[in-house]
């Protein structure tokens, strides 16, 4: 897919801000595990959050093209600098879609303008892949409501200052018994894990939150009461999209390390990027990046457009997680010993690639998808 004028800018400029700000700091970040409020102070400056927020509610008003450019060269810098573009993306585009006038305006500028951090709350101890298994439960209290529950492996749980949580509000109506809530995360009764030490994307801060008998005000509820499954699901193609890009960026990253060790490291008195073996190596990479890099666009175009891009998206995603684990470890081929040693970016590259199988929906829930697309759409293109 070709990129016009405008894309091409925003590519350049993410591009620059990944090579200038982020990596030069990325391994750092990795090991001390720290959020990097600058970069996000700084990419708020630049317009890197809430990329597809409208112009008219002070956004960037660009396309999902564009979100996932701008995810791959974050995550080309560091995939959990990337993260945390997605997650905001999400949150803005429930505020845009489904926010009253007051609820943006409490919210959504702090937000985009990373003075507030949000977190984006759905996973609980029985329900991850399976959201029907929430128990957090939101029960009416005058004009208000009172919320008790828990959620896990929360995205920003040990910073955030607002969670848009899923709770039950009719035990007996399954996924049409949900909704959702806007929730300050510095209110009474919240309280908040520790921070959760991962394999990968290590400044990507994660934990638990803990619910008991928040009051909330009846302008928390976001959109409609029983709809907030739905709703969520709403976001969740974009989300896909944002994550298989974020996989296209570790892939980037690991392609480029791999060329530029191959053409420096010598073995047997010249570069092993004279060996055949290695070369195959580079260009299963390659290959395969830009197949990634194509399936993410291709889907982030039928949202633009209004498709249905349901099977569009989880083919990018499946497709560009699998291909960011598998092409990650080539890379620490390539690099040989030196690639298994904390301090080289391809071992960072290898761990940070294993979430995207797993979040946002694992890989197997993808397949699940696009199997029941195409038996109920057929497999026409």
């Amino acid at each position: 897919m070709f990129l016009n004028e405008m894309h091409q800018q925003v590519r350049d400029m993410t591009r620059q801000f990944a090579n200038d700000v982020i990596r030069p700091i990325a391994e750092s970040l990795d090991h001390e595990e720290r959020f990097p409020s600058e970069i996000y102070a700084q990419m708020a400056e630049l317009g890197l959050f809430g990329i597809c927020v409208p112009e008219d509610m002070d956004g960037p008003g660009f396309d999902t093209v564009t979100y996932a450019i701008v995810m791959e060269e974050l995550s080309r810098g560091y995939a959990s600098v990337a993260d945390q573009c997605g997650l905001v993306e999400l949150i803005s585009t429930l505020l845009v879609q489904h926010g009253t006038p007051e609820q943006r305006d409490l919210w959504l500028a702090d937000v985009l303008a990373a003075k507030k951090r949000a977190a984006y709350c759905i996973t609980e101890p029985e329900a991850g892949t399976d959201v029907s298994g929430i128990r957090t439960e939101a029960v009416k209290d005058g004009d208000g409501w009172i919320l008790n529950g828990g959620k896990i492996w929360i995205h920003n749980a040990p910073v955030a200052d607002v969670g848009f949580v899923l709770a039950r509000t009719d035990r007996e109506a399954g996924h049409r018994g949900m909704s959702i809530f806007i929730v300050d995360l510095h209110a009474d009764g919240v309280s908040r894990g520790p921070k959760e030490h991962k394999m990968g994307q290590r400044a990507s801060q994660v934990g638990a939150l803990n619910f008991d008998n928040v009051k909330l005000p009846a302008n928390a509820l976001l959109g409609t009461e029983g709809r907030g499954f739905h709703m969520m699901m709403s976001v969740l193609d974009k989300g896909r999209v944002g994550i298989g890009a974020l996989a296209v960026g570790i892939g980037q990253a690991g392609l480029e390390a791999a060329v530029e060790y191959s053409q420096q490291r010598k073995q047997f008195k010249k570069p092993i990027a004279d060996f055949q073996g290695v070369q195959w190596l580079l260009a299963d990479i390659a290959k395969d990046v830009e197949a990634a890099r194509l399936l993410v666009h291709s889907a982030a175009y039928k949202i633009d457009i209004g498709a249905d891009a349901t099977k569009a998206c989880s083919m990018a995603k499946c497709f560009a997680g699998d291909m960011a684990v598998a092409r990650s470890a080539d890379a620490v081929q390539v690099f040989g010993g030196s690639g298994y040693i904390r301090g080289f970016e391809v071992e960072r590259l290898y761990r940070d690639a294993k979430i995207t199988q797993i979040y946002e929906g694992t890989n197997q829930i993808q397949r699940m998808i696009i199997a029941r697309e195409l038996l109920a759409k057929g497999a026409s293109a």
